[in-house]
């Protein structure tokens, strides 16, 4: 039986973090584990930044957004070398599985991991929903929730002035935040990497609004299409059509998370643990169909994750 395991986090910051920290720490006290935290990632794992944590270091965290573990990137671990500097790290504090909660980069160095042979168990935590494998990774929901309030206030102000506004959110390679947000918040268009639409065909479907009456338009665009600006640019062009731009940026990814994220999250470092302590390694966990299950990290890392289709039809179709 495992008696110390250890926990960090990597990538970019996401809500549910803390939550999820907290349920690895005092799920494994309950079994009678050590638990370890690791500070600023890999690069503290090569370092040897790790304490032990206690129930009460956890203690008031679940509420709070970004990670008490810190993160940072580490090209080091990367190489083989600084790989083999971690696992003595590991050996140095007797521990014998790890939890990283991440994207797909930090899973990445799972492989690495548990390709040397040391277990170790993957969290999805990353505002992007970018990771196949599970319906929601940890934060997204938080994140969705902080962009739809921003559109609900913009929108009283496209209303009142009667203009368009173009609303940049994250997202470089996945979709999911302008979608889910644009759905719920009944966006005119969405423009998204999956999905790549013609400024021509935006701009067609604004006349049309304009001739029927309609005086004010959201436009939510995902990062990874391109500069909200640069598409204002574009309709300014093609149509002498003024627009308005705001660029949410990094406050999509702070906040106090959702009691969504901090329930998955509570639930995921649960079975992470649970997980470790049945020998299993090189897992991630996920969700689906509100059901914990795991998937091999390799398998993950391979994958891209699902786009839905169906989601975007009917976001198309609302929009009319």
């Amino acid at each position: 039986m495992l008696k110390r395991i250890g926990v960090l986090t990597s990538g970019g910051d996401a809500p549910g973090m803390n939550a999820a920290i907290r349920s690895v720490v005092r799920s494994g006290i309950y079994r009678g584990i050590e638990v370890y935290g690791i500070y600023h990632g890999y690069k503290g794992l090569i370092t040897g930044n790790i304490k032990k944590l206690e129930a009460s270091d956890v203690g008031d965290i679940v509420q709070r957004g970004g990670t008490i573990l810190y993160t940072a990137r580490c090209e080091e671990f990367k190489t083989e070398e600084g790989r083999a500097v971690a696992i003595e790290q590991l050996k140095k504090f007797g521990i014998e599985g790890l939890v990283v909660i991440g994207g797909d980069g930090s899973f990445m160095g799972g492989v690495k991991l548990t390709e040397l042979g040391f277990p170790t168990i993957g969290i999805p935590g990353t505002i992007d929903n970018d990771i196949p494998g599970t319906d929601f990774t940890l934060g997204f929901d938080t994140a969705l929730n902080t962009i739809i309030d921003a559109i609900d206030k913009i929108r009283d102000t496209a209303t009142s002035h009667e203009r368009r506004f173009i609303i940049e959110v994250m997202g470089r390679g996945c979709g999911d935040l302008a979608l889910w947000s644009g759905l719920a918040d009944g966006a005119e268009t969405i423009m998204i990497p999956e999905k790549k639409e013609n400024i021509d065909t935006i701009v067609e479907r604004l006349n049309r609004g304009l001739q029927r009456g309609k005086k004010h338009n959201i436009i939510v665009v995902a990062e990874g299409v391109g500069s909200a600006n640069d598409v204002a640019e574009a309709i300014k062009a093609r149509a002498n059509m003024d627009t308005r731009v705001t660029v949410l940026g990094h406050v999509q990814r702070g906040g106090s998370p959702s009691a969504f994220d901090r329930v998955l999250a509570s639930r995921m470092g649960h079975k992470a643990v649970e997980l470790l302590l049945n020998g299993d390694k090189g897992k991630m966990i996920g969700i689906e169909n509100n059901k914990i299950v795991a998937h091999d990290i390799l398998d993950i890392v391979t994958k891209k994750h699902e786009f839905n289709n169906d989601l975007f039809q009917l976001a198309k179709e609302l929009s009319i």
